[in-house]
């Protein structure tokens, strides 16, 4: 796949127009490249949220997370999807069902009503049906499952111990 923008069979959201033209990197030339400067962007943001210690379970730190994943690429990295997508919720649903799915994450890790296991991948599902973000909702809920099962646990030992 040659053209930058040129949509793999298993994409999930085409970008639009305005989307592409926020491409950061103009030396990026083709698919591959693209992929590439993603997936180093995607290595950054890891490292940097396993370098903290934060409450993953807030909106303002789901939309931090995803502008150190994908902000040295994308200048609407971080922002929350203003558009319909051929998948997701509407966009004027996403700001109030977010913050749903983090009170609910935040119960069941309160009230212990789920494994760390099991409400990371809640979590996850729930996050990528509502597709918060025009591109990357996947990789973005994969890392942020895997930083809550992380805190999860230690919240949970800390408790236990207590």
């Amino acid at each position: 796949m040659s053209d930058i923008f040129e949509q793999p069979d298993d994409a999930a959201t085409p970008l639009r127009e305005e989307e592409r033209r926020a491409l950061k990197l103009a030396h990026i030339a083709n698919r591959e490249q693209l992929n590439a400067a993603e997936q180093e962007n995607i290595a950054r943001g890891q490292e940097w949220a396993l370098g903290r210690r934060r409450d993953w379970l807030t909106e303002r730190n789901i939309r931090s997370l995803r502008r150190h994943m994908f902000g040295d690429v994308w200048r609407w990295a971080g922002r929350l999807r203003t558009h319909e997508v051929n998948i997701g919720l509407d966009h004027w649903q996403i700001p109030a069902e977010l913050r749903v799915l983090v009170d609910n994450a935040k119960t069941w890790i309160e009230t212990e009503a789920y494994p760390p296991d099991k409400i990371a991948v809640c979590f996850h599902h729930r996050l990528t049906q509502i597709h918060s973000f025009a591109n990357g909702n996947g990789r973005h809920a994969r890392l942020i499952a895997d930083l809550l099962v992380m805190h999860n646990r230690e919240f949970l030992c800390y408790i236990w111990w207590v």
